[in-house]
This record gives C-alpha cells, structure tokens and sequence, in this order.
C-alpha cells in the first residue's frame, strides 16, 4: 500500500524556533513612534513581557523554546504530513499534492502554537491576566486554553460579526475559562466611538486589538496578546515548517510550491519561513504563495507603508502592505482573514519580490473546501480553503500542462465550529464580495503621514 501519512516521532519536535530576519537581505524596517522616530524595546513593556520583547527584535537564526513549551506541544506536536492521493485522484492531476494537519491541536488550529508560549513568557513575568483579540475565534479559543494552562485570566475581545456567526466558538473559550465579548464594546474608549458611530457595527479585527491594547495599557497585572501578524508570533509558528521539512526527506521529495492562507500572517509564516531559508542559501528553491481573500486584499490591493496594527492608532506604526488601519472589511465567513494588514516580515519579503500572493473569492474557497472535504475526510476551516484553493488552480494547471510538480498547503484548522458558514454555501446563501478600489483608496487616503 502507498504511504500517505508522514510522522516524526514525539522527540523530534523542534528544540528551536527559526527566525527568518536573520536570513533577510536587508533588516527588517524599523518600527516608528507616534513622533514617527524608531521606537526603542523598552516602549513595548507596558503590554508585552521582556522576553517576547526581546523576540521581537532579535536578528539570531534560532531561538530555542523553553522545555515546559516543548512539554505542552508534545499533546499533539509533530503533526502529520498528508499525501493527499485521493484529492490527486478526484482533480485527475499529475501533480503530488501535501498537507499539515495542524487542526489535530486541542484549540483545533495551529494558533496554540503561539498561544502557549506566549502564556509562559507572561506568567514567568508574574502576569495574571491577559486582553486579546479574536477574529474567528481559533486565537480566542487557543490563548483561552493556554491561559488555563498557566494560570492566567484571559479577556477576549471577538469581532462581532463571528461572535453572532459562531456561537460554539464562544463555547469554547468559556469552557477554558476564556471572558468573551463582542466587539466593539462599551467597555473601552475605542469601543463606544465605534458603537456611537454605528450601532450595528460588524467589528474588525483592528477595532478588537485597539480595545484589547487599551484595557492592557491601562492596567499593570495585565499584557497583551496578539495572535498574528508581530514577529515573535511568525516565530512560534514556525515549529510547523521545521518539522515539515524533515517530513518531506522522509516522503523523498520536496515541495516546488508551498501555499498558506494568510491574515496577519503567521499562517503563512510558520509554514514558509523555514523553506525560504533554503532559498536564502541557495539550496532547493520553493514558491512561497501567501492566499488572501479578494474582499481583504492586503497583499495584492493594498499599499507598501507605515501604519497602525489597530483601527484608531494605539499601536506602533509598522512599515506594512495596508488596505488603511480603520478599513472595515466586508462580513466574510472566514474570519481569521479580516485584517486590513499584513505582517511586517511578510509585507517586506512580498514587497521584494521573494514571496508571492493571490486572492481567491469566498465562493471559490467553500467549493474548493467541500471538494477536499469530500476526498480526504477532513472538513477544513474557510481560513485554510483559501490555501486549498490555490493549490487545487495549481493542481488543476499542471493537468493542462502534464507537470508533475510537488504542491504542499498548510491545513491551519478544522471547520466544526464552522458549519454555520458551510450551511450558507451548500444552501446557496453565500455571496462573493470584491472590496471597491474606491473605497480601499479613501481608507488609504488616511493612512499616517510622516514627515522625512
């Protein structure tokens, strides 16, 4: 019989975290002030914890994870790598098709990666509670699960618009002991402008971070917590593309394309960074495919400047492709991707021509994951149905062309809690939504202006 399932046995789980900026081929752009001068760590220290400070501007190649972080991952670290024969089978396609399941984690998605450490390095600081933001709810439900892991209160601001379409989510946040609310709120200064404003706001993940940064802030038992798009959360999550690596030499071949959905970011970064050390080197070249939905388009559409992480300016400005920090984003079923910006590190990798991107309709997305669903078994979150679609155009061109290339996605979680969302496209009741330019160049008409 064929082997499908590529497994690495629990003492091989990464020692060390890969820090792509070390492999850069310029450093990283300099994150500004509200005075628009580079901001020094130390400004961090009122939301962040030293060590995750310290990650955040480290240029080393590796940083190791602390043994009681490798311990938890062990719950479900390494995760498979998947030859998808049967998906091969259904598209008719020369092309060998990978996935990593990283929905096999308790939270149900790769976000725990990140969420635990995170946790650790706050509770090492004496830290009792965190804020957060969430935007599907796998980050909300992850940080939720960590912070009972360590003892830790967690507030979780979920955008509204997934707060009403996933119910269950919320489920599982309070089961781990997680504080849920809708945002906005009434609870902060960001939220009631926004309410004032419009009642029936969706929310936004930037309008949920601006009210999780500014409860932190004003509080000193408690940090905040981010679960994409800063550099140290890419870090975490690169435990993925190590151990994928490995997996790969044991299946005897290497992946031509690599594709992750990608909001923040630190989907496509943890699956990718360590591959594009290989490019860096010189060694097995790769085509890194970052995949966004075209009614969020921030790679593809948006604009290569400085901007805040939030939709009122809380945060530090970052040099970043941006569709404007107080762009509000259309009510799309995959939630996770509602980000009006894309990750520093990504941003600045895409913007020199070393990674690439796409965007796929949400229609395209559900038909692509009920296809997959339907050969594998395994129903995907819409996060990961973008990654899933690219690879099946891709799978679908090398039909055309006979090219037996080797195509590999990441599978960043599963759909249960999603089901709502695959109700809608099975019933006819989902929509495509492209983002009007017009309306995507008003929100970057009020980008930040910085003098020279």
């Amino acid at each position: 019989m064929l082997q499908t399932k590529f497994l690495l046995p629990d003492n091989e789980i990464p020692t060390h975290w890969y820090n792509v900026v070390a492999d850069m081929p310029k450093p990283p752009e300099p994150v500004l002030g509200p005075d628009g001068q580079p901001l020094t760590p130390d400004a961090l220290s009122a939301i962040f914890p030293q060590a995750l400070i310290e990650q955040e501007v480290s240029r080393e190649r590796w940083i190791e994870i602390p043994q009681e972080v490798r311990e938890l991952y062990r719950l479900w670290r390494p995760t498979a790598l998947v030859r998808a024969r049967r998906l091969e089978e259904a598209l008719g396609t020369p092309a060998k098709i990978f996935f990593k399941y990283e929905g096999a984690s308790p939270a149900g998605s790769h976000k725990l990666n990140s969420a635990i450490p995170q946790a650790y390095y706050n509770k090492q600081e004496g830290i009792t509670r965190l804020t957060t933001e969430t935007g599907a709810g796998q980050w909300g439900s992850s940080l939720s699960l960590a912070g009972e892991m360590f003892g830790i209160d967690v507030r979780i601001y979920m955008v509204n618009v997934s707060y009403q379409q996933k119910p269950f989510r919320r489920s599982m946040m309070q089961t781990w002991g997680g504080e849920v609310l809708a945002s906005p709120s009434s609870l902060t200064t960001a939220g009631r402008a926004a309410l004032a404003e419009n009642p029936d706001n969706p929310g936004s993940l930037g309008l949920a971070i601006a009210e999780a940064v500014e409860e932190a802030a004003s509080r000193p038992d408690t940090h905040y917590a981010l679960g994409s798009a800063l550099n140290h959360v890419l870090l975490h999550q690169t435990v993925i593309g190590l151990e994928a690596r490995k997996q790969f030499e044991l299946a005897g071949t290497w992946p031509d394309m690599i594709f992750a959905p990608c909001g923040g970011g630190s989907n496509f970064g943890g699956v990718a960074f360590p591959f594009f050390a290989d490019n860096a080197a010189g060694r097995k070249q790769v085509r890194l495919v970052a995949v966004e939905p075209s009614s969020c388009p921030s790679l593809t559409r948006g604009h290569y400047a400085y901007d805040f992480g939030d939709s009122v300016g809380l945060t530090p400005l970052m040099k970043q492709y941006t569709l404007g920090h107080d762009f509000m984003p259309p009510s799309i079923h995959a939630g996770g991707l509602r980000y009006h910006g894309a990750s520093s590190l990504v941003s600045q990798l895409y913007h020199e021509g070393l990674i690439e991107a796409v965007s796929v309709p949400q229609l395209a997305t559900f038909e692509a994951g009920v296809a997959f669903a339907r050969a594998e078994g395994i129903i995907p979150a819409p996060e990961s149905c973008h990654a899933i679609r690219a690879c099946i155009d891709e799978a679908l061109r090398c039909k055309e062309s006979g090219e037996e290339k080797t195509l590999f996605f990441n599978l960043s979680g599963h759909g249960h809690f999603d089901m709502a969302s695959y109700d809608k496209y099975l019933s006819g009741a989902l929509e495509d939504y492209e983002y009007p330019q017009e309306a995507i160049a008003a929100a970057l008409a009020r980008l930040p202006q910085l003098t020279a």
